[in-house]
């Protein structure tokens, strides 16, 4: 955002932060309940708009719990999907019940990756949709996607993911910044993961952050594990890496997408992005080969969250998905922390 374009959304910006002062103020002085439910909540959100890598985390919490046993649901309040009011039980855990007009595209991907591990529920009511996934899904710990603004459902353990490659923007609210809340307000988290961290944390992020918080500090980045066709069916990276590409993607850090696949010396010729949650249509997507093939493009390549929505579309050239893994900096701490939050709360 530009110097001008700061200036003008300034006004605006102190009014959102004197809502956001005055919304926190309720749930600190208790004005605002937040529910408790039965369930262990532990709830992976951030304090800016765009992509902080969160997902990737939501999606690696999700396989840990299960791997020791636990029935998780993935709480979630599914974007852009076609009736934001009604509730839409995406995954039972063990098939997909709905479809991503419904469930909308990280709710989908989610549901997709986490088949036999991990029910997907999109509600915008997260109180009630924890209480039915307790009641109906025997869920035993609920993963809140999206969730430190998201108050109303209290959880047992607030993990807060920070883009380090741009941790908080200019530094003002939105709309003049990227900022949801201050950055002050990471004072309640109990977690910081750090994203797409690549040689280490920059020593001015970590002291920042410790000016608003003593939680656990933790790195993080992530890697491109396989490369599978739209159908599913996977490709040998090394077989990929040899021919030139063009990628596309419609997600809120698209940069930070194309930088991966480079960084993975993959023949990126081509780059296309669109608004995060992006539908496809027909014309896009020939648009996006006709673009990739002038550039000497043999194939193309998106992200996982695109690809539950182009499964109805033709394509001129092969379209291959780079499915990625989060590696993080203390694996056994944060399953400590999360063992610690559902102890506490199922003693």
């Amino acid at each position: 955002m530009n110097k001008a374009a700061t200036i003008a959304l300034a006004p605006f910006g102190a009014l959102y932060s004197a809502a956001v002062k005055v919304r926190s103020t309720g749930y600190e002085k208790q004005f605002l309940k937040s529910h408790t439910v039965a369930a262990p909540v532990i709830s992976v959100g951030n304090i800016t708009v765009g992509g902080t890598g969160k997902t990737p985390l939501v999606q690696w919490a999700a396989r840990r719990l299960a791997e020791s046993g636990r029935r998780v649901c993935i709480l979630t309040r599914g974007y852009r999907r076609e009736n934001t009011k009604q509730r839409v039980v995406v995954s039972d855990g063990e098939q997909i019940l709905s479809d991503v007009i419904q469930s909308g595209d990280e709710a989908m991907m989610l549901a997709q990756a986490l088949l036999g591990k991990a029910s997907v529920v999109c509600d915008v009511d997260r109180v009630a949709g924890a209480q039915w996934a307790i009641e109906n899904l025997n869920a035993e710990v609920l993963l809140l996607d999206d969730g430190f603004q998201h108050r109303r459902l209290a959880r047992d353990l607030d993990i807060v993911t920070i883009d380090a490659s741009n941790p908080f923007g200019n530094g003002r609210l939105l709309p003049a910044g990227i900022l949801r809340e201050p950055i002050n307000n990471l004072s309640r988290a109990d977690c910081i993961v750090l994203t797409r961290v690549a040689h280490g944390a920059e020593p001015k992020l970590i002291e920042r952050i410790r000016q608003a918080t003593n939680a656990p500090i933790m790195e993080s980045r992530t890697v491109i594990e396989r490369v599978c066709q739209l159908d599913g069916s996977e490709v040998g990276v090394d077989a990929f890496a040899r021919q030139p590409v063009a990628a596309f993607c419609g997600i809120g850090n698209p940069r930070a997408f194309f930088k991966q696949l480079c960084s993975a010396n993959f023949d990126v010729r081509h780059t296309t992005a669109f608004r995060d949650h992006q539908k496809y249509s027909q014309s896009d997507i020939d648009r996006i080969s006709d673009h990739a093939k002038a550039k000497g493009a043999q194939a193309l390549t998106t992200t996982a969250k695109d690809a539950v929505k182009l499964q109805e579309l033709n394509f001129d050239l092969p379209c291959y998905v780079a499915e990625i893994e989060l590696e993080l900096s203390d694996t056994p701490g944060l399953l400590d922390l999360i063992g610690q939050a559902i102890a506490k709360k199922t003693k």
